[in-house]
């Protein structure tokens, strides 16, 4: 499967979005807080982006390891900086 570019907020959004979903965590009424993604060497899958120290996920480490596994199979870190995107969206 080829994998989708996103910048780093997007991706944080994405994986945040995705968490927030989850009929346990909207149930429980908690506020998992999504670190930035950070730039790797692509790993044996071809991902070259990994999230670490999740706040106020414990208890919750096999969803919020479900929703990165996933997130991880369908996306990649673009080396395009939330800066640039920014402008471009105004045509500068």
């Amino acid at each position: 499967m080829i994998r989708k570019s996103l910048n780093a907020s997007r991706l944080q959004d994405e994986v945040s979005r995705r968490l927030h979903r989850i009929h346990e965590i909207v149930e429980d009424g908690v506020k998992i807080r999504v670190p930035r993604p950070q730039k790797q060497e692509p790993d044996a899958s071809g991902c070259n982006w990994t999230m670490k120290h999740f706040g106020n996920a414990v208890g919750y480490d096999r969803f919020v390891d479900e929703v990165l596994r996933a997130v991880r199979a369908e996306y990649n870190l673009s080396d395009t900086d939330d800066a640039k995107d920014i402008h471009s969206l105004f045509g500068e």
